[in-house]
């Protein structure tokens, strides 16, 4: 990029760990939290994060590692997209306030240190298994399960443009 052109906003909303739990504090309340791998954004992904977002005041977005995907075992191949590029997707959507990462299997580091008063996964998450929800309920929180408006998946998609 070149020194005539300065960088994109959005960039400032990529947080390390680090620095989330006090990034988190400048935040307005309620702060939504939510988390996944967002490979390759799609329509459903998108009226998932508009939805959660009207929940509270912002939204902390927590994405996996590329390792942490990679031992989802959702193929050899996955993520599509790398671990940076799908931060700056994410920061770029005016729902995001704060996009962070996790390496771990689950996200329960990041909640603990953001501490959000709304805690959301999608339809295919019953609120009792959601990670993070026993804790968010006890410090006063309310837990989600946002029903799938569109039907897609990442996962089909990739199938999809393979066929052709």
């Amino acid at each position: 990029m070149s020194d005539a052109y300065p960088r994109p906003d959005f960039e400032n909303k990529i947080s390390s760990p680090e620095e989330l739990a006090e990034r988190v504090k400048h935040l307005p309340k309620p702060v939504v939290f939510t988390n996944g791998c967002f490979d390759i954004l799609h329509r459903g992904h998108v009226t998932y994060l508009g939805q959660a977002r009207a929940l509270g005041g912002s939204m902390v977005v927590a994405l996996n590692t590329d390792a942490s995907v990679k031992r989802q075992g959702k193929g050899d191949d996955r993520p599509i997209n790398c671990e940076a590029d799908r931060l700056a997707v994410m920061a770029s959507l005016g729902c995001v306030d704060l996009v962070t990462w996790f390496d771990e299997d689950t996200p329960i580091a990041r909640i603990l240190e953001a501490q959000p008063d709304v805690l959301v996964k999608g339809g295919d998450w019953a609120p009792d298994k959601i990670v993070g929800a026993k804790e968010v309920l006890e410090w006063g929180g309310t837990v989600h399960s946002i029903p799938f408006e569109h039907q897609r998946s990442t996962t089909a998609l990739i199938g999809k443009i393979r066929a052709k």
